[in-house]
Protein backbone atom coordinates (compact mmCIF):
# COMPACT_ATOMS: atom_id res chain seq x y z
CA UNK A 1 0.00 0.00 0.00
CA UNK A 2 2.99 2.37 0.64
CA UNK A 3 4.47 1.53 -2.29
CA UNK A 4 1.58 2.59 -4.63
CA UNK A 5 1.04 5.80 -2.54
CA UNK A 6 4.75 6.55 -3.02
CA UNK A 7 4.65 5.93 -7.03
CA UNK A 8 1.67 8.19 -6.62
CA UNK A 9 3.33 11.05 -5.08
CA UNK A 10 6.45 10.65 -6.89
CA UNK A 11 4.74 11.40 -10.02
CA UNK A 12 6.17 14.60 -11.76
CA UNK A 13 2.77 15.65 -12.29
CA UNK A 14 1.98 15.54 -8.76
CA UNK A 15 4.98 17.55 -7.46
CA UNK A 16 4.04 19.76 -10.44
CA UNK A 17 0.26 20.53 -9.48
CA UNK A 18 1.82 21.30 -5.38
CA UNK A 19 3.76 24.10 -6.45
CA UNK A 20 1.16 25.10 -8.61
CA UNK A 21 -0.87 25.33 -5.72
CA UNK A 22 1.60 26.77 -3.69
CA UNK A 23 2.59 29.63 -6.53
CA UNK A 24 -1.41 30.36 -6.91
CA UNK A 25 -1.87 30.69 -3.30
CA UNK A 26 1.30 33.15 -3.40
CA UNK A 27 -0.18 34.95 -6.46
CA UNK A 28 -3.88 35.21 -4.95
CA UNK A 29 -2.48 37.32 -2.20
CA UNK A 30 -0.69 39.47 -3.77
CA UNK A 31 -3.67 40.27 -5.93
CA UNK A 32 -5.93 40.20 -2.81
CA UNK A 33 -3.61 42.59 -1.55
CA UNK A 34 -3.37 45.03 -4.47
CA UNK A 35 -7.40 44.72 -4.65
CA UNK A 36 -7.69 45.40 -0.68
CA UNK A 37 -5.24 48.28 -0.65
CA UNK A 38 -5.60 50.27 -4.02
CA UNK A 39 -8.28 49.30 -5.71
CA UNK A 40 -11.25 48.75 -3.40
CA UNK A 41 -10.66 52.41 -1.62
CA UNK A 42 -10.69 53.89 -5.18
CA UNK A 43 -13.84 52.60 -5.79
CA UNK A 44 -15.00 53.40 -2.09
CA UNK A 45 -14.28 56.70 -2.55
CA UNK A 46 -16.95 57.03 -5.12
CA UNK A 47 -19.82 56.24 -3.15
CA UNK A 48 -18.52 58.01 -0.35
CA UNK A 49 -17.27 54.56 1.97
CA UNK A 50 -14.01 53.55 3.40
CA UNK A 51 -13.83 50.69 0.50
CA UNK A 52 -15.93 48.71 -1.86
CA UNK A 53 -15.78 46.44 1.13
CA UNK A 54 -17.79 49.22 3.01
CA UNK A 55 -20.22 50.43 0.24
CA UNK A 56 -23.25 49.44 -0.92
CA UNK A 57 -24.67 48.23 2.86
CA UNK A 58 -28.29 47.74 2.93
CA UNK A 59 -29.89 47.21 6.42
CA UNK A 60 -33.08 44.81 6.81
CA UNK A 61 -35.01 44.60 9.65
CA UNK A 62 -34.73 41.19 11.71
CA UNK A 63 -37.05 39.51 13.63
CA UNK A 64 -36.16 40.37 17.13
CA UNK A 65 -36.16 43.93 15.85
CA UNK A 66 -32.59 44.53 14.90
CA UNK A 67 -30.86 45.35 11.83
CA UNK A 68 -28.77 43.24 9.42
CA UNK A 69 -26.60 44.58 7.05
CA UNK A 70 -25.63 43.20 3.42
CA UNK A 71 -22.82 44.40 1.85
CA UNK A 72 -22.87 44.15 -1.70
CA UNK A 73 -19.79 45.78 -1.83
CA UNK A 74 -17.99 42.67 -0.02
CA UNK A 75 -19.29 40.95 -3.08
CA UNK A 76 -18.16 43.57 -5.34
CA UNK A 77 -14.85 43.20 -4.48
CA UNK A 78 -13.73 39.68 -4.25
CA UNK A 79 -15.81 39.34 -7.90
CA UNK A 80 -13.48 41.93 -9.23
CA UNK A 81 -10.44 39.60 -7.16
CA UNK A 82 -11.37 36.92 -9.31
CA UNK A 83 -11.87 38.67 -12.38
CA UNK A 84 -8.04 40.13 -11.88
CA UNK A 85 -6.94 37.12 -11.18
CA UNK A 86 -8.12 35.43 -13.79
CA UNK A 87 -7.25 38.18 -16.74
CA UNK A 88 -3.64 37.73 -15.27
CA UNK A 89 -3.52 34.12 -15.42
CA UNK A 90 -4.96 34.06 -18.99
CA UNK A 91 -2.58 36.68 -20.24
CA UNK A 92 0.18 34.93 -18.66
CA UNK A 93 -0.01 31.73 -19.00
CA UNK A 94 -3.11 30.37 -20.84
CA UNK A 95 -2.56 32.81 -24.25
CA UNK A 96 1.63 32.28 -24.70
CA UNK A 97 0.83 28.78 -24.65
CA UNK A 98 -1.96 28.20 -26.93
CA UNK A 99 0.02 30.37 -29.08
CA UNK A 100 2.93 28.56 -29.08
CA UNK A 101 0.99 25.17 -29.74
CA UNK A 102 -1.14 27.43 -32.36
CA UNK A 103 2.85 28.00 -33.81
CA UNK A 104 3.59 24.92 -33.90
CA UNK A 105 0.46 23.01 -35.47
CA UNK A 106 1.08 25.31 -38.10
CA UNK A 107 5.12 24.69 -38.94
CA UNK A 108 3.86 21.08 -38.55
CA UNK A 109 0.40 21.41 -40.96
CA UNK A 110 3.52 23.22 -43.43
CA UNK A 111 5.70 19.95 -43.19
CA UNK A 112 8.72 22.21 -41.16
CA UNK A 113 10.84 20.38 -38.47
CA UNK A 114 9.03 21.17 -35.18
CA UNK A 115 13.02 21.96 -33.99
CA UNK A 116 14.39 24.99 -35.50
CA UNK A 117 17.41 24.26 -37.20
CA UNK A 118 19.46 26.75 -34.68
CA UNK A 119 18.55 24.34 -32.26
CA UNK A 120 21.41 22.79 -30.15
CA UNK A 121 21.80 18.98 -31.61
CA UNK A 122 20.39 16.43 -29.70
CA UNK A 123 21.75 13.91 -27.56
CA UNK A 124 21.76 11.46 -30.78
CA UNK A 125 23.14 13.21 -33.31
CA UNK A 126 26.41 14.02 -30.49
CA UNK A 127 26.73 10.07 -30.19
CA UNK A 128 26.56 10.17 -33.24
CA UNK A 129 29.09 12.96 -34.13
CA UNK A 130 31.81 11.42 -31.82
CA UNK A 131 31.51 7.79 -32.86
CA UNK A 132 32.63 9.17 -36.63
CA UNK A 133 35.70 11.32 -34.96
CA UNK A 134 36.29 8.56 -33.37
CA UNK A 135 36.41 5.73 -36.17
CA UNK A 136 38.22 9.20 -37.79
CA UNK A 137 41.20 8.83 -35.70
CA UNK A 138 41.46 5.00 -35.82
CA UNK A 139 41.52 5.77 -39.84
CA UNK A 140 44.35 7.93 -39.51
CA UNK A 141 45.99 6.51 -36.77
CA UNK A 142 46.56 2.96 -38.81
CA UNK A 143 47.31 4.95 -42.18
CA UNK A 144 50.32 6.33 -40.60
Amino acid sequence: MLKGFKEFVLRGNVVELAVAVVIGAAFTAVVTAIVDAVINPAIGALFNAESLSTAFVIAIPTTTGGEAQLVFGAVLAAILNFLIVAAVVYFALVLPINTLKRRAEERRKAGEPAVSEDAPPTETELLAEIRDLLAAQRGQSSGS
